[in-house]
């Protein structure tokens, strides 16, 4: 396990120009930063209405519903509302910077975006975003089911969809105590001795499987652990009725969703590594995202809800 990885952070732009896509996602990727991407107004709000990035870089000026109304909309929104808005203007449209703020967009920066300086405000505001906001409801947002122990096994923190899944295991459990189940407590020990050689363990119930899977060292002495509640069957069928999907595409989305890669995905069901990537492709144009990440949110909203 690198002690230096941490959890990505995610920023969505919302941009009409490729170019100006291409060049702020690949800065932000090389810096550690998940990109998802939108490139229109609508398209933002509708991939707003499954996952929750830590910041938005919004350009103001788009065909249709431009940058000013995307963030209006966004506002009124009580579970968008707090997350940070930078705008983008060109270097001729003084004007639009007032109104970028009077939207409610807490910073600016001009097109052709300095890189280094477009890095530095993301970094600021994300870092406030996450003072103004509990970092563990953002990741609940995101419908992740996230546990943090330090390097010892023992429980610090649990998000709310992670404490539902561990009640399942041990009824009555709650993230107002102190100590985890013994039956996870057991699990997240044989996960941290077996790290550098296997990165899962899992817990067998009758109503299902919890898969641990151990994310990164996310302070210096708190480690992240991913819980996947992993029922194959009755979660591939809900993401075909409710994504309205092919069988197989809804069974590959599945497991993009429990975390695997495609040559995971590819081995788990007998299909070569290209085929896995033209099913991820058709998935990604029936669901209007372009990355995986973007997929995997909202596989993860449409099997919980």
């Amino acid at each position: 396990m690198d002690g230096s990885s941490s959890l990505r952070d995610t920023v969505l732009i919302v941009d009409d120009e490729c170019d100006s896509l291409r060049l702020m996602s690949n800065a932000l990727e090389q810096a550690g930063i998940t990109v998802l991407i939108a490139t229109s107004g609508g398209a933002a709000l509708k991939l707003l209405a499954h996952i929750r990035p830590d910041l938005i870089l919004m350009d103001a000026v788009m065909p249709g519903m431009d940058g000013f109304e995307t963030t209006v909309s966004i506002k009124k929104n009580p579970d968008l509302a707090h997350i940070p808005i930078i705008f983008m203007t060109g270097l001729t449209e003084s004007e639009h910077v007032v109104e970028a703020f009077e939207v409610g967009g807490v910073d600016y920066v001009r097109k052709p975006a300095n890189i280094q300086e477009l890095l530095a405000r993301v970094r600021v505001h994300m870092a406030h975003g996450r003072a103004q906001h509990a970092s563990v409801t953002s990741l609940d947002a995101t419908g992740r089911l996230m546990l943090a122990t330090d390097t010892r096994g023992r429980f610090l923190w649990c998000t709310p969809l992670a404490e539902r899944a561990i009640a399942r295991i041990a009824p009555g459990w709650s993230r107002e105590d102190a100590v985890l189940p013994l039956q996870v407590r057991t699990a997240v020990q044989r996960l941290l001795a077996r790290c550098a050689t296997e990165g899962s363990v899992r817990i067998e119930q009758s109503l299902g499987t919890i898969e641990l899977v151990l994310v990164a060292q996310y302070r210096e002495n708190e480690l992240l652990i991913r819980l996947n509640e992993l029922n194959p069957g009755e979660h591939a069928a809900r993401l075909k009725l409710r994504l309205q999907i092919t069988e197989r595409e809804a069974v590959v989305l599945l497991w993009l969703s429990y975390g695997k890669s495609s040559i995971d995905i590819s081995d788990v069901l007998s299909i070569s590594p290209r085929t896995v990537q033209k099913h991820l492709e058709r998935i990604f144009e029936k669901l209007g995202v372009e990355t995986r990440a973007a997929a995997a949110a909202i596989a993860i909203r449409a099997i919980d809800r």
